[in-house]
């Protein structure tokens, strides 16, 4: 960074979800100035309220830039293009983008960080191994049973915290500046092939229940989930999880100089933390 990326502020979007409050940790670990973009800050930042955008960018010189609930969402890239213009005139010299794998819509995004004028850098992720014990999927895995609309496509499920390792990197080190890392992790997995490192994780027998989407989305439905949610998850796990994904991409050791860490890591520490406890 230059002497005046350092002394300005680096504002981390969704600074309380799964990757942006490990990057918020990692910052704040190495004494850097570090503002949190999220609804229920001190200074709040709404995707959907711009008069919140502004404020938030004050002093400002780098963004992680990630977009609640997701970038496939209808109008996202948009948002997340005006964001940009709207940073890059408050001053910010640097943007750092979360995208999603394989996602048409993540990428129109890209390409509107890309033309923003200043530093970027594109994170594309794959599926999150978190997903089973900081998200949804974490109450099925405690009730050993996990349902979902998949079959014996592998994904590269990658960790947040080497994705967050990789932002921390390509916000605070000039090298990084107009790269596209695709960050996955060493192998790949079908989702029973991680349902089944999470057993063996956890000494405990959990089963994936494979069903259609109609089941899966009417289960949902349901049981009160919104319909936007319901629709997100329908386009994650039929047009994303078509098997596009299924291949090794080498961008956190292109990033970092060291390999991405396994799932099956991931399971242990995980389960010696107690989150899949019922107790």
């Amino acid at each position: 960074m230059t002497d005046e990326q350092e002394q300005k502020m680096i504002l981390v979007l969704g600074g309380t979800g799964k990757t942006g409050r490990r990057v918020v940790a990692r910052l704040r670990g190495r004494e850097m100035q570090v503002r949190v973009g999220s609804r229920s800050a001190a200074q709040p930042f709404d995707w959907t309220d711009r008069t919140s955008w502004a404020p938030v960018l004050r002093d400002v010189g780098a963004v992680y830039v990630s977009f609640y609930p997701d970038l496939a969402m209808p109008g996202a890239p948009e948002t997340v293009g005006a964001f940009a213009d709207l940073a890059v005139a408050s001053g910010v010299s640097r943007l750092v983008l979360l995208s999603g794998r394989g996602e048409e819509e993540a990428q129109a995004a890209e390409k509107l960080i890309q033309s923003a004028g200043v530093d970027w850098t594109i994170l594309r992720s794959s599926w999150f191994s978190q997903n089973f014990s900081e998200d949804y999927l974490r109450e099925p895995v405690l009730g050993r049973e996990v349902v979902l609309p998949v079959g014996d496509v592998p994904e590269p499920f990658v960790d947040a915290d080497d994705i967050a390792d990789v932002a921390v990197a390509a916000l605070t080190e000039d090298q990084h500046a107009g790269q596209i890392y695709e960050l996955t992790g060493p192998r790949l997995l079908t989702f029973a092939d991680a349902v089944g490192e999470i057993s063996k994780a956890t000494g405990r027998r959990i089963d994936l229940v494979p069903v259609s989407v109609e089941d899966y989305t009417g289960a949902l439905a349901a049981e009160g989930v919104p319909a936007e949610a319901v629709e997100l998850l329908t386009y994650l796990f039929t047009t994303v999880l078509d098997g596009r994904n299924a291949l090794l991409a080498d961008g956190v050791q292109r990033a970092l100089n060291r390999p991405p860490r396994d799932f099956a890591d991931y399971a242990k520490e995980a389960a010696a933390t107690g989150i899949w406890n019922n107790e």
